[in-house]
């Protein structure tokens, strides 16, 4: 089995493959200050929910944008499975030719996500990945990684609206009955979710152009679902797509990473 996981700013992911096919999907919140033996639990306390055993554990990919939790990860996955983690980092083999200034700044999520999306999707293609921030990828004709743009979320938009100002109220992310709000959470709802559903089509409109056809649109992450149903826009929703990358790019730099039950650490 191979263990997916993907360190996001709210939530760390955990993907379970056997081959291609997706197992099982947890989460947990992002927490800094974790130990390695506490992630250790919880990540035992996963695998024991989803009947997943440790033994049958052959190799584990990690993508990360919050280094300071990468080492007690680690650290924890090989205490509890023998298993050294690949990292995506420098030095890994993705087979992405990134055409920015300094292809070392890419978040290594955005790397994960346009691999799959080239092995998944006709090209070109635009991934929203729509999380903590909005995150987009440009990826041309040939695969190649383009640039990209990166925007508040939803959470962070929402967070804004009710610490700096003194009566909006804290609520729900779910649509709204109607486009026009009737009331102060109506409107707050409607203004963030088809607000952000219209950017995106805006963005999908001049991307067309930019691009010099229409592209491929593929929206991802937790917020994915909840904002693409107020597009107009033809968008692919694939929830997945990061922790289909990782796999990926495992099986490009495919080792025999378990160590003897003795060498743990």
């Amino acid at each position: 089995m191979l263990l997916t996981v993907d360190i996001g700013n709210s939530h760390i992911t955990l993907g379970g493959f056997e081959q291609e096919s997706l197992l099982f999907v947890a989460n947990l919140l992002t927490c800094p200050y974790r130990t390695e033996d506490q992630y250790a639990v919880e990540l035992l306390q996963i695998m024991n929910l989803h009947c997943a055993e440790l033994k049958d554990v052959d190799g584990i990919v990690i993508s990360s944008v919050v280094p300071e939790v990468c080492a007690p990860i680690q650290r924890a996955f090989l205490h509890i499975c023998g298993v050294q983690p690949l990292l995506l980092g420098p030095g890994v083999k993705t087979g992405l030719n990134i055409l920015i200034d300094n292809p070392a700044q890419l978040g290594s999520d955005m790397v994960a996500s346009a691999v799959a999306a080239i092995a998944k999707y006709p090209l070109p293609c635009v991934i929203f990945d729509l999380g903590t921030a909005i995150t987009v990828s440009f990826l041309d004709q040939k695969g190649s990684f383009l640039g990209g743009m990166i925007c508040a979320g939803v959470n962070i938009m929402l967070h804004a609206l009710t610490t700096q100002t003194a009566l909006l109220p804290h609520i729900s992310l779910e649509n709204p009955d109607h486009f026009i709000g009737k009331n102060t959470v109506q409107s707050m709802q409607s203004g963030l979710l088809y607000g952000t559903a219209a950017m995106l089509d805006g963005l999908a409109a001049r991307f067309a152009t930019e691009l010099h056809e229409p592209p491929t649109l593929i929206a991802t992450g937790g917020m994915a679902h909840l904002i693409t149903q107020n597009c107009v826009s033809p968008f692919l929703v694939d929830k997945h797509l990061l922790l289909d990358g990782l796999r990926l790019i495992y099986e490009k730099n495919r080792k025999n990473p378990k160590l003897p039950r003795s060498k743990q650490g």
